[in-house]
């Protein structure tokens, strides 16, 4: 099994409710985000998977995340986790690509399997297959 992974990063605040915590604040964080995919055919160039293909959808994704308040978008119900914001990082990267024509389902090729969200260096979220 051959897997690929790229990295990318945003900026944004958010707060989370019924957390009876500090974090019930509205706070920020630079976070970094790692979209992983596997498979176990390589092309004819000996990739499973252009880089940049992968890395255009996840920094897309970013990007409309990238300096806001994460309770603003109605997906996050308000509670914008970092394990909520890897679903949606992941959904978006499969939208992204299959508009391209780049089918990471698995079904024909490479699959995406996991999104990283990292609020720190040491707190992650993984939303996977």
């Amino acid at each position: 099994m051959f897997e690929v992974r790229v990295e990318a990063d945003f900026a944004a605040a958010h707060f989370l409710r019924d957390y009876h915590g500090k974090c019930e604040n509205l706070h920020g964080h630079n976070y970094k985000v790692y979209a992983h995919v596997r498979g176990e055919n390589l092309d004819e160039g000996g990739m499973l998977l252009d880089f940049t293909i992968l890395k255009a959808a996840l920094k897309s994704a970013c990007k409309l995340l990238d300096h806001t308040n994460l309770n603003d978008r109605p997906e996050f119900m308000q509670n914008p986790s970092a394990e909520r914001i890897a679903k949606w990082i992941f959904d978006r990267i499969l939208a992204e690509t299959a508009e391209k024509s780049c089918d990471l389902t698995g079904k024909l090729g490479p699959q995406l399997f996991a999104v990283d969200v990292f609020e720190t260096d040491h707190n992650r979220a993984r939303y996977s297959l």
